[in-house]
């Protein structure tokens, strides 16, 4: 089937963002994935940039922009969200420890809705906020189910290792202990696409105190349920 649609310039840059889908480009990187001239590489990059369709890293390469998010929320396709809130704020009472949902966005991952542990020690992580994809339960599901090649880069600067992941996707599930933060444990699980892509994390987090050592004997089931409620609304959506 043909790709393109015959109009030059928005071809052009679906492919840019197609490239981008992978994770962080250079310019090179660019030029290399998508087969375009470097000036027109770089000329539609910046414009995307300049709708917020693109934005840059730290190290000034190139990733997917929030106008996306955005899209797809005003659309009415991103049901997900929708319907977290209850989805988490169910498995925070049941628990009785912080739930959150996590959404990776290049070599990050946000935090798009929490319910928080009302009283006493808990883990506070706001909406908004942007952790680290080399650590942390939510991190090791994002990336578990990723192809060979983002897998591996993913595992470069990572707390955890292959092997991890590899019991992470034989489970189902993932937890970690003092990964992303001394003294606090956590469980996640994978929210699934219609076409069982990975989309989001569903966790809850809490000091090690409560959660013990083995978070996921105590937690796991109900994680995993949460996340298969939220599956199967997005995947409802995908029908």
């Amino acid at each position: 089937m043909d790709d393109t649609s015959g109009v030059g310039v928005l071809d052009k840059a679906a492919s840019v963002l197609g490239a981008l889908e992978a994770g962080p480009a250079t310019l090179a990187q660019l030029v290399s994935s998508t087969g375009l001239a470097r000036p027109t590489a770089h000329r539609l990059a910046v414009a995307l940039e300049h709708h917020r369709f693109v934005t840059r890293d730290m190290q000034g390469r190139f990733v997917l922009g929030p106008r996306l998010n955005e899209l797809a929320t005003a659309a009415g396709e991103d049901r997900l969200l929708a319907a977290a809130n209850p989805v988490l704020t169910a498995l925070r009472d049941h628990t009785g420890e912080s739930a959150q949902l996590y959404r990776r966005q290049g070599d990050h991952r946000v935090c798009v809705a929490a319910a928080e542990r009302p009283v006493g020690l808990r883990d506070s992580i706001p909406v908004g906020a942007t952790l680290t994809m080399h650590a942390g339960s939510a991190a090791q599901i994002l990336l578990a189910w990723e192809e060979p090649d983002r897998l591996h880069r993913g595992l470069r600067d990572a707390v955890f290792t292959a092997t991890i992941l590899s019991g992470v996707r034989r489970r189902g599930w993932a937890q970690s202990v003092s990964e992303r933060e001394l003294g606090v444990a956590s469980v996640s699980a994978p929210v699934r696409g219609p076409s069982g892509r990975i989309v989001a994390a569903v966790s809850v987090s809490g000091p090690v105190e409560r959660l013990t050592r083995q978070p996921g004997r105590l937690h796991s089931a109900s994680v995993v349920a949460a996340a298969n409620r939220l599956t199967e609304v997005v995947q409802r959506a995908g029908e």
